[in-house]
């Protein structure tokens, strides 16, 4: 049945998903429908969430067990080189392993603030690639201008070369013989992707938001609960 597909679309068909997703092919979701999965779902756009304070970043880095103990591990070498007795070289020879193990918990803090710093960014940039508008179907005519942020699951929008994808979608619709999608944003691949609409056992036949359609029209059905919210005919 197509609610056991409900969270994996790509691995249902084309009609499982527009039976999952209580949808139409030729006339789209009613205004009625679209308020009250909007409602249920929200709209379609990624949540802002605060900025973790830096404070908190640095403070997140030691929350670590073996941080800890190598914490732990620099403050008795430390008393201990201020409990030893000797000259005043050995003194500060002594006080050498704690400080080497501090400076490496310091440069290990340094490097997380930042990763975590540029995964914020990056989140950021991905809002950024998300197109404005999107062409979709509902009460059976076709609006070439939808924000996409009103967007809702089970939408049926339309694609043609150049479009960003507003949303994540599931092919359901070829209306050329070949579709292709630039992906690059997201998973690195440096050529067009081709799409179909047979079900696979990787999401081939999906298009994730961000993407740029290269070639082809076609139709796509969203495959989301919340966000990925449209079905695509390309």
């Amino acid at each position: 049945m197509a609610t056991a597909h409900e969270e994996a679309y790509w691995i249902a068909t084309a009609d499982e998903t527009i039976s999952g997703l209580r949808t139409s092919l030729s006339h789209g979701l009613s205004r009625e429908e679209v308020d009250r999965r909007r409602e249920q779902y929200g709209t379609n756009e990624l949540q802002k969430e605060p900025g973790t304070p830096l404070w908190k970043l640095v403070l997140s880095q030691f929350d670590d067990m073996l941080v800890k103990i190598l914490l732990a591990a620099a403050l008795v070498s430390f008393v201990l080189a201020y409990l030893e007795e000797g000259s005043a070289e050995e003194g500060i020879r002594a006080y050498i392993e704690p400080l080497v193990i501090l400076l490496i918990l310091v440069l290990n803090a340094i490097v997380g603030v930042w990763q975590e710093s540029n995964a914020e960014k990056a989140l950021d940039a991905l809002k950024e690639l998300q197109s404005e508008h999107a062409k979709v179907l509902r009460d059976g005519k076709l609006i070439p201008d939808l924000p996409a942020r009103e967007l809702v699951p089970g939408d049926i929008v339309e694609l043609a070369a150049g479009d960003k994808v507003p949303a994540d979608l599931r092919l359901v619709v070829c209306k050329t013989a070949t579709l292709r999608a630039e992906q690059a944003s997201l998973t690195g691949e440096p050529k067009a992707v081709f799409k179909g609409t047979d079900p696979v056992a990787d999401a081939k036949c999906e298009l994730q938001v961000g993407c740029c359609w290269h070639s082809g029209v076609g139709r796509y059905a969203s495959a989301a609960r919340k966000r990925l919210c449209t079905v695509c005919r390309a």
